[in-house]
């Protein structure tokens, strides 16, 4: 956030210091959405890149004759979440394209998630690091579930 607009925000937080409750929250979380700049600002972002890296390391250890089938089909869908994602952040002046690639992005993850079942079945992954990465996919799901619920409040209005 940009040293004018923090100073803005403290001002406008201590100006409504001695408010109700609500009003801080309310302000508190205008703060929040200020800083989001680009998709790349977004938890789900974050979190889904750093899936992808994992991924990518993992994978690495996978045998050579699932070089272009499990482990290409993976890396692929892993890195499609977040590439998606930035698509929607692109086109969010339009909601249902908005709600379309998010819903593309919430795809790709799950299409994640059955690829980490199939490296623990063939034992690429253990138990726990597939535990680990499935639970990540769970929690960018719930982001995105969260996201499309609420899809107008990711709207620009430029």
């Amino acid at each position: 956030m940009p040293l004018g607009r923090r100073r803005t925000v403290r001002r406008r937080m201590s100006e409504i210091g001695n408010q109700k409750p609500a009003a801080l929250a309310e302000m508190k979380k205008c703060a929040r959405i200020a800083r989001i700049n680009s998709a790349k600002d977004l938890v789900v972002y974050k979190a889904a890149y750093e899936l992808a890296m994992k991924i990518l390391e993992l994978s690495k250890r996978f045998p050579t004759e699932e070089k272009f089938a499990l482990t290409s089909q993976i890396r692929r869908s892993s890195r499609s979440v977040c590439l998606n994602l930035r698509e929607a952040w692109a086109k969010r002046r339009y909601e249902a394209h908005f709600v379309s690639k998010l819903t593309d992005s919430d795809g790709e993850n799950s299409e994640t998630d059955s690829s980490l079942d199939f490296a623990r079945d063939c034992e690429y992954i253990s138990i726990d690091e597939h535990r680990a990465l499935t639970s990540k996919c769970a929690e960018i799901g719930r982001m995105f579930s969260g996201m499309m619920k609420k899809s107008s409040s990711f709207l620009s209005h430029d």
